[in-house]
């Protein structure tokens, strides 16, 4: 995977990740979602954190601060338009060629920055579509990022497994989308509601 594959599908899920974000209402914060353990602020924490935050400061080699790690994003009144602007902020900084050169080192372990791209790609796009669900927004992503998020889940499925962040696989009737197969192998069930 390289900037030109990935970079067009990052960006088209971002947009769509900022989208559902915007049409969150303050009333929904509590309401459950596919993430078992996740309520809706939770799931907002964690997706403002790893996929604006953690994105820009990937894509500047820098670490996450232990403050940006421990805050509450959904206390600000307009968290979710710094969070469109804040993907933005880390859009540009992927959109240099030399940012997807090497690895990126993650504290635990090091990875090339392409493959950390994708899979931030793969949190906009999932954990997008765990918003949009829990909140009852549709959830719209290209088939090019669908077939991406699809062939990242099935590479990491096991890893994310052995960490518990994915559930076991559920079976997901044909014809499939690959984002909805990708989901199913998230072990998401594509018609949770």
């Amino acid at each position: 995977m390289d900037i030109d594959t990935v970079y067009p599908q990052l960006t088209a899920c971002a947009a769509e990740a900022a989208r559902i974000a915007g049409g969150v209402g303050a009333e929904q914060l509590c309401a459950p979602t596919p993430c078992k353990e996740w309520d809706v602020r939770a799931l907002v924490n964690h997706l403002v954190l790893y996929s604006s935050h953690g994105l820009e400061h990937r894509a500047l080699r820098k670490p996450l601060p232990d403050a940006l790690v421990a805050r509450d994003f959904t206390a600000e009144a307009d968290w979710a338009a710094r969070y469109a602007a804040r993907l933005d902020r880390a859009l540009a900084a992927w959109s240099d060629p030399a940012v997807w050169e090497g690895e990126v080192d993650l504290g635990f372990t090091t990875m090339p920055a392409p493959r950390i791209a994708s899979l931030i790609t793969k949190e906009l796009a999932v954990h997008g579509w765990d918003l949009a669900r829990a909140t009852g927004q549709e959830h719209r992503i290209p088939e090019a990022a669908g077939a991406l998020i699809l062939a990242v889940v099935e590479e990491h499925a096991d890893v994310y497994r052995r960490y518990d962040g994915f559930a076991a696989p559920v079976a997901v009737p044909a014809p499939a989308s690959a984002f909805e197969r990708a989901l199913a192998t998230s072990g998401r069930d594509p018609g949770w509601s």
